[in-house]
């Protein structure tokens, strides 16, 4: 049975997914610190400044303690070809996404560690992580590095009592996608790609992040909550041929 957590904090957690998060912690009236860079939070923090995580956790040990569960849910948005690509939005991406998604996280740890608390910490990866979009290498990047870090720190913080895994959501329904229609263009194909043929919500991916923060037995893992996006092949004659007969009619 999932035992409520002392603490938590939720980096990034004033918009989107993040919020989500925090928002399931009030409810159930966790002791909670929201670190982002802009809206309603507790903490100022930019992930990609090694100073600013710092003093970011020494607050919120001020404000609340050491928290047991810790959630990353920073991280920036990218499009653009890799032979275009600026290396400037390169370190922007990684910068975040990668960088300081493991400051983040490294911070949380060693706070648990210091003063013995056996706690989890989670991550937000993405289905990019593995999935190839011509379109999005950079941010696919840094996505694959980051689920490879959850997994190193899984293995290396496991003798201190801290758990590390990560959520990898499908294309999920938050400012990231900006005012892109979802009834027509891409995010249209992506539903019709998408198994449960529809997009996510940040409440369902929050449902997912919590769930792997009270499963004591499971560390170094990506869950994939994509609504079955990621599971099968771009190659699809029987859809296609169904497209074509419904073009037809």
């Amino acid at each position: 049975m999932t035992s409520t957590p002392v603490g938590a904090v939720v980096v990034g957690g004033a918009s989107g997914i993040g919020a989500a998060v925090a928002e399931n912690y009030r409810e159930r009236g966790v002791p909670l610190s929201v670190w982002d860079v802009a809206g309603e939070r507790d903490v100022s923090c930019d992930v990609s400044d090694p100073a600013q995580v710092d003093a970011a956790m020494a607050e919120t040990i001020t404000a609340i303690g050491v928290p047991d569960e810790f959630t990353v849910c920073a991280g920036v948005a990218s499009s653009g070809l890799l032979l275009d690509i600026d290396p400037a939005e390169w370190d922007r991406v990684l910068g975040v996404n990668t960088k300081g998604v493991l400051l983040a996280m490294r911070a949380g740890a060693k706070a648990m560690i210091d003063v013995g608390v056996k706690g989890s910490i989670v991550a937000v990866s993405s289905v990019s992580a593995r999935l190839v979009d011509r379109n999005m290498g950079v941010y696919c990047a840094s996505k694959a590095a980051l689920s490879m870090v959850v997994q190193v720190a899984a293995f290396e913080w496991a003798d201190f009592g801290v758990r590390v895994n990560a959520v990898g959501p499908g294309v999920t329904q938050t400012p990231m996608l900006g005012r892109a229609p979802s009834e027509s263009g891409w995010l249209m194909h992506v539903q019709e790609r998408t198994p449960l043929h529809r997009l996510g919500q940040p409440e369902e991916i929050a449902d997912a992040i919590v769930a792997l923060h009270g499963l004591g037995w499971v560390t170094g893992q990506v869950l994939e909550v994509d609504g079955g996006l990621g599971i099968h092949s771009p190659i699809d004659a029987v859809g296609d041929a169904e497209r074509a007969a419904k073009a037809a009619v």
